[in-house]
C-alpha cells in the first residue's frame, strides 16, 4: 500500500529552536488543484518557481509521466488528469481536505515527542499533493509529501474497486501522521543489508518502527505480533533507549 520513493535524505541544519516551531504543512495540492481544473497558467508558474523539488518529483516519482524538463511535460500533465476519476478526485480531495489544522497538530506533537528522544533528528519540510492512487508517503530532498488521494476513506468508491478491505483499513485521514513518521523512521532507520532476503527480519524491523510511531502518537495505531514483541522487550530492558532500538542494538534479545 505504502511506497517510498525518491528517498535520498538529506536533512536540513539542526536548530534547536525546531522544537518549539510547530510543524507547518504546505498546501502545494492547492496549486497543483487550481492548474489541473482550470488550466491556469500562473498556478502552473507558481509550481515551477515556488516548488520545483515538489514538481520534479511528483511528476518523476510519483505519477512517473516524464522528465520536468521535458517541454511537453505541463501538457502531459494537464492531460494526464483530464481522466474523469482523476477529476472527481480533485473535488473529493478538495471538499475532505479543505482544512488541515489537526493534522498540523498532530504532527507537530509527535515531532516534538521525537525530538526529545532523538535530540539530533531534524525536521523534515512537510507538504500535500495529489497523487494518482500510488505512493501515500514521498520521502526525499529535505522533504516529507504526503498524497492526499491515498487518505479519502475506507469507503471511497474508487477504493472499493482496486484495495481489498484490508488495505482499505488503513487509507484514511487518521493514518496521515503515522504513515509519515513510519517513512521518516524508515529513511533514517532501514533494515540492516543482513535483513535483505529476510522477510522474518524485515518484519521484525517493521515491528519496531511501528513500536515507536505508538510512542510517537500516543496511541496503539499498530498492533500485531511483532509490535507486542517490542513491547515486552522495552517493558522488560527499561534501559534500552528509542535510539538503542531504531539502531538494532536493542532490539536483538526479542
Amino acid at each position: 500500500m505504502m511506497l517510498c520513493v525518491a528517498c535520498e535524505w538529506q536533512l536540513k541544519p539542526h536548530n534547536d529552536d525546531d522544537a518549539l516551531i510547530p510543524v507547518s504543512i504546505e498546501r502545494y495540492d492547492r496549486v497543483e488543484r487550481l492548474y489541473l481544473s482550470t488550466g491556469d497558467l500562473a498556478a502552473l508558474q507558481q509550481m515551477n518557481t515556488n516548488y520545483p523539488t515538489q514538481t520534479r518529483m511528483l511528476l518523476e516519482d510519483v505519477l512517473r509521466i516524464g522528465k520536468a524538463n521535458d517541454p511537453e511535460i505541463n501538457l502531459k500533465f494537464h492531460h494526464f488528469f483530464q481522466d474523469s476519476t482523476l477529476q472527481q478526485l480533485l473535488v473529493d480531495v478538495t471538499h475532505q481536505y479543505e482544512d488541515l489544522s489537526d493534522i498540523d497538530s498532530q504532527l507537530s506533537a509527535a515531532f516534538r515527542r521525537l525530538r526529545k528522544v532523538l535530540p539530533d533528528i531534524d525536521i523534515p519540510i512537510v507538504y500535500t499533493q495529489i497523487g494518482s492512487f500510488d505512493q501515500s508517503i514521498v520521502v526525499g530532498h529535505q522533504m516529507l509529501g504526503i498524497s492526499l488521494d491515498k487518505y479519502l476513506g475506507s469507503d471511497y468508491p474508487f477504493y472499493h474497486e482496486h484495495y481489498t478491505e484490508a488495505q482499505r483499513q488503513w487509507m484514511t485521514r487518521g493514518m496521515i501522521v503515522p504513515d509519515c513518521l513510519s517513512f521518516y523512521l524508515l529513511s533514517l532507520y532501514p533494515p540492516s543489508a543482513d535483513s535483505q532476503g529476510n522477510p522474518q527480519e524485515r518484519l521484525r524491523h517493521m515491528g519496531r518502527i511501528q513500536w515507536v510511531v505508538n510512542q510517537l502518537t500516543d496511541s496503539v495505531v499498530f498492533h500485531g505480533d511483532h509490535v507486542e514483541a517490542v513491547s515486552r522487550y522495552m517493558n522488560g530492558h527499561p534501559k534500552v533507549s528509542i535510539a538503542d532500538l531504531l539502531d538494532l542494538r536493542g532490539g536483538d534479545a526479542y
